[in-house]
């Protein structure tokens, strides 16, 4: 066989064991039967179990389609509440916003678990700290993992069926071992674990070596940031459309109504508080944003949908 011919024969075996590869290596679009460069979009709405406020808004954006998912936070006095309506409603996709923090000023909780199972997430005041650092020095991942645990039982108990983990004011994503707990959980109760891979290149990039084979990342996280709280919302929201990838993308919103209730959660917290969530949901509900997700031909989809990519039904 001559040199032409050989290197002819060469490359025509790699690019069938190319083409074959391609084959079976499909993306998150194609696994759910959409084309390869379709723009997936999770519009996700934090912080369900928060306040009476915050679960009727998601409540509104949930019957209204305006939002596709939503998490709760077990710990959070409202959990009840908004658990009845969850069970009352089975469609909805509904996951654990693990939480390990109390930020507002009059307004906190504990654990799930007994304080003394869990002294490394508990202030001086009884209560899970407001901000994140103490949990880089007190945290210890066993605690961490017995609180995942409960707050995901809990939920359970309540007829809930989530379909996801994340965390409240990002807190799996503090250190290598609490995102490696977060993982194991997730495992094991056969949740998708949010893992927001444009951000954490940028802040974590270590964190990327911890992604699992089959795991299913967002590609492009979306949501605004603490100084947008004087900006023009309509057009964040349509720079956000805008910037929609083919891919995986997860818009987060965080919605109540602006009255008494939730202006005394909020005080003294103008970002991700009481008027800055009135504005999300306006903007969700409104029919310019709705008609903007059309114009850029984004498909809707639920973390359902990953689940059970992840983890099929049996």
């Amino acid at each position: 066989m001559n040199i032409k011919l050989k290197s002819f024969m060469v490359c025509l075996a790699l690019g069938l064991t190319m083409h074959a590869f391609g084959q079976t290596q499909k993306n998150t679009a194609e696994k759910l039967g959409f084309p390869v460069d379709t723009k997936l979009l999770i519009i996700h709405a934090d912080d369900m179990g928060l306040s009476h406020s915050t679960n009727q808004a998601v409540i509104n954006a949930f019957e209204n389609k305006a939002i596709t998912s939503g998490s709760i936070m077990v710990p959070c006095p409202w959990f009840s509440e908004i658990a009845e309506y969850v069970k009352k409603h089975p469609g909805l996709d509904v996951g654990i916003h693990f939480t390990l923090n109390a930020e507002w000023k009059f307004y906190k909780w504990n654990g799930v678990m007994p304080d003394n199972q869990i002294p490394g997430l508990i202030s001086k005041d009884g209560y899970f700290y407001p901000a994140i650092e103490p949990l880089i020095f007190a945290a210890k991942p066993d605690e961490i993992e017995k609180e995942l645990r409960a707050q995901i039982d809990r939920a359970i108990a309540f007829g809930i069926k989530p379909t996801h983990l994340d965390s409240h004011m990002g807190s799996m994503f503090v250190t290598p071992a609490l995102f490696r707990t977060a993982l194991k959980v997730g495992r094991a109760y056969q949740l998708p674990v949010f893992f927001p891979m444009n951000e954490i290149k940028k802040i974590v990039p270590a964190l990327i070596n911890d992604v699992e084979p089959g795991m299913i990342v967002v590609d492009n996280f979306l949501m605004l940031p603490g100084e947008a709280v004087n900006g023009d919302w309509n057009a964040m929201y349509r720079d956000f459309v805008k910037a929609l990838i083919p891919g995986l993308n997860e818009i987060v919103v965080h919605l109540s109504y602006d009255n008494d209730e939730m202006q005394a959660i909020a005080l003294e917290h103008e970002d991700y508080g009481s008027a800055w969530r009135e504005k999300d949901l306006n903007v969700i509900l409104g029919e310019a944003f709705q008609r903007l997700l059309k114009e850029n031909q984004v498909q809707l989809i639920t973390w359902k949908q990953i689940q059970d990519i992840m983890y099929p039904p049996k």
